[in-house]
């Protein structure tokens, strides 16, 4: 029940009016603009950055367009899960996909049709501004916030109101490029790898007051470079004006010439940490003095899913507990085994449900919704793994939450493991892939699966159809980024294998040692060759890093080299996983930094 005054309802009531205006008349003048190009009145350059900057990418494809859908936290609600159902049956074909930075994006939609499917995730509080370009890209969030047993304190109200306080600024809908924030709440690991993104902020207490580790310059892409330590304590209060003085740097001084040069990790290289960080002190100490971007009160309903009235929970804690290892059915078992953690909520289970390689039909996203609603908090958690988590499910309801998951064909266990592939889309649509990545996501599991080691299923793959890194491949135990090479005049598909990549004993984030190139189609050869050499000459608990490390690249390359240049050529290796036709190097006007 709300505890809230008639002043305030009255002034969220108006908060909400006036969201919704600006939201609606935002789509209708995306309407306007888009009329104008399709009819030839403005250019594809006049309209590009325009379209970019409200979610919307070109595809490989004429005349359709890809539909990013921002979801900030990577929080949902029940309702919000199913009004994307919705939008995959009116727009995607009939699906969506998940992204690796908590987004879900529609493709194949025409542009004249853009305009309907943003007015209706604007009906559910969801919204695709800034979802591209150089802009704020979607805040991410640790997807156990809130539950984890090791939480310093909750970071999702921080994180929404930092990203409802950064859209639509001036300062942040034009920068140099792209501009990555994540937050995680656990005194333990990092399930949004903070160090990679430009601002990572990590929860600390200090003399008992609330903060954040801030670090800072982090970024993939064909030149990885891990953040660097900024501030080992920001207070809470401090959060939103330290992180508009970092943006306000990278938007001075980050490169507005060189696309390829312009992410703020190359500010870093070129010009150095401490010059750097004098230039933040200074921007923070004019925010001190002049102002700076408000710390919003209120933010809209639904927004990274705030709910003014959640959903009661129920008590789990009362129902009868479920042994997890004595169900007779081994299925079952092997499910809950991977996919299903008590959570820090006595009686309650977190549930990851594995969504291969991000890919969800409207049916499943409907069928998760309907489960969020009836079986957990109401909220649906989107991963940077591509996979969802439903919080606060009674341990009672686990056998029924694993049958209506089974209904909808997503009961897969193993989620995290080896099978649990992370790609991009690829060529599928992407103009500047060069493979695609979904098809050899999919032959890389089918290779896998068939391994019982379990060390060797605690391993993770992480495949882009390009070096731009989209499927996190260089922070992946076994990594992979598509390219091409002619051979005796053909074109072959290529993938670059990378080894060693991720967390170190340490909590060092570590990027992957480059092998060489293999052909697309003998790929999961490779990797067949590398997890049967690890398994025959590892150490004991020895991590898979530290055996790349002292077994040196050079193994790997004479271990993987009859690949890299087959003596006999065969028809397939010509073509692309999932491809019957010769492979062809097709590449479009590439939109991340446009």
């Amino acid at each position: 029940m709300s505890t809230a005054t008639p002043d305030e309802l009255a002034q969220r009531e108006e908060f909400e009016r006036q969201h919704q205006l600006t939201v609606r008349q935002e789509i209708e003048t995306f309407r306007e603009r888009a009329q104008q190009f399709l009819a030839g009145e403005i250019t594809e350059d006049q309209f590009r950055p325009f379209r970019l900057k409200h979610g919307i990418y070109g595809q490989r494809q004429s005349g359709v367009q890809m539909v990013r859908c921002k979801i900030p936290g990577g929080l949902l609600t029940a309702r919000q899960m199913e009004q994307l159902a919705r939008v995959a049956e009116e727009f995607g074909g009939g699906r969506g996909h998940l992204t690796t930075r908590q987004n879900i994006q529609y493709h194949f939609v025409p542009l004249a049709r853009v305009s309907d499917l943003m007015h209706m995730l604007a009906d559910a509080g969801l919204t695709n501004r800034e979802a591209c370009y150089n802009t704020v890209r979607n805040i991410t969030t640790c997807t156990k916030a809130g539950i984890a047993h090791d939480e310093v304190f909750d970071v999702r109200p921080y994180a929404q109101r930092v990203a409802y306080a950064l859209l639509r600024q001036e300062l942040t809908g034009n920068l140099p490029r792209k501009f990555k924030i994540a937050f995680d709440g656990c005194a333990g690991g990092d399930c949004v790898m903070g160090p990679m993104n430009d601002v990572g902020l990590k929860a600390v207490i200090r003399d008992g007051r609330r903060g954040f580790r801030m670090v800072i310059g982090g970024g993939l892409g064909p030149l990885p470079m891990e953040a660097q330590l900024f501030s080992e304590f920001i207070p809470e209060e401090r959060l939103l004006g330290w992180c508009e003085a970092v943006i306000r740097m990278f938007s001075k001084y980050g490169n507005r010439k060189n696309k390829n040069m312009a992410r703020m990790k190359f500010v870093l290289r070129e010009r150095g940490f401490a010059w750097v960080k004098a230039q933040i002190e200074k921007e923070y100490a004019d925010i001190l003095a002049n102002g700076g971007i408000p710390w919003p009160e209120l933010v809209p309903e639904g927004f990274g899913a705030y709910q003014s009235q959640p959903q009661p929970l129920g008590n789990g804690a009362l129902l009868p507990v479920v042994n997890p290892h004595a169900s007779g059915d081994a299925a079952y078992d092997a499910w809950l085994a991977t996919n299903a953690e008590e959570q820090r909520q006595t009686g309650y289970a977190a549930v990851t449900i594995r969504v291969d390689q991000g890919n969800l039909t409207a049916a499943q996203l409907r069928g998760i919704a309907q489960l969020a609603a009836t079986a957990g908090d109401g909220l649906v958690r989107v991963a940077i793994n591509q996979n969802l988590l439903l919080a606060f499910v009674p341990l009672a309801r686990l056998p029924r939450v694993y049958a209506a998951l089974g209904a909808i064909d997503l009961a897969g266990s193993g989620a995290g493991q080896i099978e649990d592939i992370i790609t991009c889309p690829g060529a599928y649509s992407c103009n500047l892939a060069l493979t695609k990545t979904m098809n050899l996501g999919d032959a890389l599991q089918a290779t896998v699966r068939q391994y019982d080691d379990p060390r060797v299923k605690q391993l993770a793959i992480k495949a882009s159809g390009c070096p731009n890194a989209c499927g996190h491949h260089w922070i992946a135990d076994i990594g992979f980024y598509g390219n091409a090479r002619k051979v005796d005049g053909k074109e072959v598909p290529y993938y670059q294998m990378l080894l060693g990549g991720g967390f170190d004993q340490d909590g060092m984030l570590r990027f992957g040692l480059a092998v060489q190139s293999i052909p697309a189609r003998l790929a999961p050869a490779a990797v067949a060759r590398v997890l049967d050499h690890f398994i025959d000459n590892r150490l004991p608990e020895e991590s898979f890093r530290a055996y790349v490390l002292r077994h040196k690249v050079e193994t790997f390359r004479a271990l993987t080299g009859e690949f890299a240049k087959p003596a006999e050529m065969f028809p397939e290796i010509y073509q692309d996983w999932g491809d019957e036709e010769a492979y062809s190097l097709k590449l479009g006007r590439g939109e991340c930094a446009a």
